[in-house]
């Protein structure tokens, strides 16, 4: 079997707010995207994410692309980047080298084919997934939820970019409002490759992930949330009101400006294999909580399922 999508990514102002998506049907599709990026970075994370989304299953992909910069990127410019250590004939460097370095990887192993299809052309999934890319970027520009859409049936989200992203920079190191840093979180939240190396233990790795749920520039981004929530995830909050998934992406996407929380870590037990709860210590500006996560691992990866904050008395 075959599974056919089109990839598509937009930018308004280029750079500026960025949406990206890939749709098979109205069932399923996904989309995500970035406060400020590039209509290329665009193009790029939208076929990541449906490598990523699909990587469970062994059909054959057919990916719709009205980029040429992608195609060409993949199929022609790649390796010959690879062998200069990503810098070009001129030797000035590759830009978007973070996420070209994970489209490779994401493409290894599988089986693939690029068909080109021109933009805003009434090709019917072109003109669908740049509708919800476009639909995205709008939500950033405007301040409303970010539409994400409902990935892969039966399978938690990939993976997403966050933050603001400069097309050519390098990353920095993580900060609220930096300009790359949505490249480089998205790398470093790669969720093909949670355990970032043999040593990190199932504990240390939920703990990583509890503290990036509290960064602002991960926070940023409903579909980076998203992608570290289990499906079915609940969250009792502070003033004892039950959110669920969607809810709550949509509650910390919009809640701008956010400082980070300090996170101390009270115990980690690992109730079974697969099943790790978290109990730790937030302080921010509305004062002390505790903290009760359950992770799941689901397909090897680790997601949030319950969580529960309890603020401590002053």
């Amino acid at each position: 079997m075959t599974i056919v999508a089109a990839a598509d990514g937009s930018a308004l102002g280029n750079p500026g707010p960025a949406g990206w998506a890939w749709y098979v049907d109205d069932t399923t599709w996904a989309a995500g995207g970035w406060p400020h990026g590039t209509n290329n970075q665009g193009e790029l994370m939208a076929v990541i994410d449906l490598l990523d989304s699909t990587a469970h299953l062994d059909d054959d992909l057919r990916i719709l692309c009205d980029s040429q910069y992608v195609i060409n990127a993949v199929t022609k410019w790649m390796p010959g980047w690879k062998r200069k250590g990503w810098r070009k004939a001129d030797g000035s460097p590759v830009l978007n080298r973070e996420l070209l370095e994970r489209l490779d990887r994401a493409v290894q192993g599988r089986t693939y084919t690029f068909e080109w299809v021109k933009g805003h052309a009434g090709h019917e999934l072109n003109e669908a997934a740049d509708v919800r890319a476009r639909a995205v970027a709008t939500a950033y520009q405007k301040g409303e939820p970010i539409p994400i859409g409902p990935g892969w049936p039966g399978r938690a989200r990939a993976d997403e970019a966050t933050g603001e992203v400069i097309e050519g920079t390098a990353p920095a190191a993580a900060g609220v409002g930096a300009a790359q840093e949505s490249v480089e979180l998205d790398l470093f939240g790669d969720l093909e490759a949670e355990e970032l190396s043999a040593a990190e233990t199932d504990a240390e790795a939920v703990v990583r992930l509890e503290r990036e749920l509290l960064d602002p520039a991960v926070r940023a981004d409903a579909s980076r949330v998203a992608a570290l929530l289990h499906p079915d995830f609940e969250e009792i909050g502070r003033s004892g009101r039950l959110w669920g998934r969607d809810a709550i992406v949509q509650e910390i996407a919009a809640d701008d400006g956010a400082a980070a929380a300090g996170l101390d870590v009270l115990g980690t037990e690992a109730l079974s294999p697969g099943i790790i709860l978290l109990t730790s210590r937030t302080v921010d500006a509305r004062g002390s909580s505790l903290r009760s996560s359950l992770w799941l691992r689901v397909d090897g990866r680790w997601r949030l399922r319950f969580h529960q904050g309890t603020p401590e008395a002053e």
